[in-house]
């Protein structure tokens, strides 16, 4: 995911005992908005202390993180939250940064990957249009599992326009999915 587009390294960014954080490439101060930004871009960048020169992009990331959470964002679930305070000072704590990094890096190659082959396999064809329900299909279950995690589905054969539950999306999505492996193995035959 680190791209790192002009220079060669990672954009240094310094912060200041204002709060305010100087982007050294672009000689501009900026906030952590764009350092958000930069992040969902694929951009490498280090944060330091402008006067301690110390490393603090741990703790602009998890300010970020925070800041993201308050404005209604809500990607991590309490339970979820309550789990990962307890790890702290557990034995197992020097694994859990591993394991959370090759969770995420799986679950973004997964995503990806099932997007590119239902569109590539629906390209130019009579299922083009089936294969893009299927792709909303697909981001209303992902957006599901975030916290308070129902969603309409209009579109799915015997829902109305009510809600429906995470299970019932599952269930449907996975018939779905079945349907259309039938229908792509049809294809290839």
């Amino acid at each position: 995911m680190k791209k790192t587009i002009p220079g060669d390294g990672p954009v240094t960014i310094k912060k200041y005992a204002n709060r305010r954080l100087y982007n050294t490439e672009t000689s501009s101060y900026i906030t952590l908005e764009h350092l958000a930004a930069m992040t969902r871009e694929g951009r490498d960048f280090k944060v330091i202390d402008a006067k301690s020169e110390e490393d603090i992009t741990h703790n602009i990331l998890t300010q970020i993180i925070m800041e993201e959470e308050q404005r209604g964002q809500t990607m991590l679930p309490v339970p979820f939250l309550r789990q990962l305070i307890a790890m702290y000072g557990d034995s197992m704590q020097a694994m859990v940064p591993g394991y959370l990094e090759a969770s995420m890096d799986s679950f973004r190659r997964n995503q990806q990957q099932f997007k590119t082959a239902v569109e590539g396999a629906f390209a130019n064809s009579p299922f083009a249009e089936l294969a893009k329900q299927n792709m909303a299909m697909f981001e209303v279950a992902t957006a599901a599992f975030k916290p308070g995690g129902t969603a309409v589905m209009p579109g799915m054969p015997g829902a109305s326009a009510a809600t429906v539950s995470k299970d019932e999306e599952i269930a449907a999505l996975k018939a779905e999915l079945g349907r259309l492996n039938e229908k792509v193995e049809k294809l290839g035959s």
